[in-house]
């Protein structure tokens, strides 16, 4: 079967591998049907991992399949069922993951398509506790965008900085795919969205999505235009996942008591902060990764009523990735890039 692996840094095959052996107990046989490209993958292909890794390695951090084989012991799925996948090989024993913590988990393996063999291929065994079933009305690329791009949005929003009706949020790049996400989800409980995108021709896709206010950050301070908007009183909840580049303008954009949730920062990992604005107004800074499960089901419950849609850029073949990862490294995009695998 077909696999694309990671040579070397910035070098990408398309190799033949041997496909996997009948399920062992509690795993299942996925035929992958899409992946869905995140900037996890821009990092590892460009070599930024953080974790050793052995390469060649099979890319793909998010992705949806369909179940073609079962184990001894599955009972929740069966063959024919669309399925998304969580991207972490958690323990499943731990007390994080028996409370459904599951990116607490306290013996994690590792993620898929970063430090382990991920789903850019055409089947896979996995842990059946690691999928969640697709809901009628939602397609593989909305089961592919499940895990990170609207899983990851999930977590942040309600989890943990606690969004709430009536609130005003500034979502950061707009364009990206948990930035498309995250002005949705965040309208539909009734925010006033505030988002930045890199380029004007995005302006008016961001408002399709539902955004109030929409911030140029290449022509505008993106701080100042947000304290205007609000009349000085800055944002309840800023939605980071730039990093150095944004996070001083994201502070200032806060309201006393303000929260200001970060899942990213592929600006750069470190960054100095004016300690006297984080006590004196007291804001709240929350470090997110990954989501729970419940999450993705959330997710694609709302995806199957109507109330989101996954915000494609472009869908590719195998022999699209490299141009759709330099794409992305540019911020080229509005959106998610799908990788049709099945």
């Amino acid at each position: 079967m077909r696999a694309l692996q990671l040579i070397e840094d910035r070098r990408l095959e398309l190799v033949d591998v041997a496909p996997p052996p009948p399920p062992a107990v509690g795993e299942v046989t996925l035929r992958i049907k899409a992946v869905a490209l995140n900037h996890i993958d821009v990092w590892g292909w460009r070599g930024m991992a953080f974790a050793k890794r052995k390469l060649p390695l099979t890319v793909g951090a998010e992705a949806s399949g369909e179940v073609e084989a079962i184990g001894p012991g599955v009972s929740n799925l069966v063959p024919g069922q669309l399925v998304s996948i969580y991207g972490a090989r958690t323990c499943g024993l731990c007390r994080a993951c028996r409370e459904k913590r599951d990116n607490l988990c306290e013996h994690v393996g590792g993620v898929h398509g970063f430090h382990l063999d991920g789903f850019a291929q055409e089947k896979i065994n996995l842990p059946a506790r690691l999928l969640v079933p697709a809901p009628p009305g939602v397609d593989a690329i909305g089961a592919a965008v499940a895990p990170v791009t609207f899983g990851t949005v999930e977590h942040m929003l309600f989890d943990n900085a606690k969004l709430e009706p009536g609130e005003t949020i500034l979502v950061h790049a707009g364009g990206s795919g948990i930035g498309s996400a995250a002005i949705q989800l965040a309208k539909k409980i009734g925010c006033t969205v505030i988002t930045t995108v890199g380029s004007n021709d995005k302006i008016e896709k961001a408002k399709a999505l539902g955004a109030d206010h929409v911030i140029n950050y290449r022509e505008d301070r993106f701080e100042g235009v947000v304290r205007k908007i609000t009349r000085k009183k800055g944002v309840d909840v800023v939605f980071e996942h730039v990093g150095k580049d944004t996070w001083a303008g994201s502070m200032f954009s806060l309201k006393r008591g303000g929260r200001l949730v970060t899942c990213g920062s592929t600006s750069g990992v470190s960054t100095e902060m004016n300690l006297m604005m984080l006590f004196q107004q007291q804001l709240k800074l929350l470090g997110s990764f990954g989501c729970r499960m419940e999450n993705m089901a959330n997710a694609m419950q709302k995806m199957a009523a109507g109330l989101v849609a996954p915000v494609i850029d472009t869908e590719v073949g195998f022999d699209g990735i490299d141009a759709a990862l330099k794409r992305m490294e540019g911020r080229d995009v509005f959106g998610k890039i799908i990788l049709r695998v099945g």
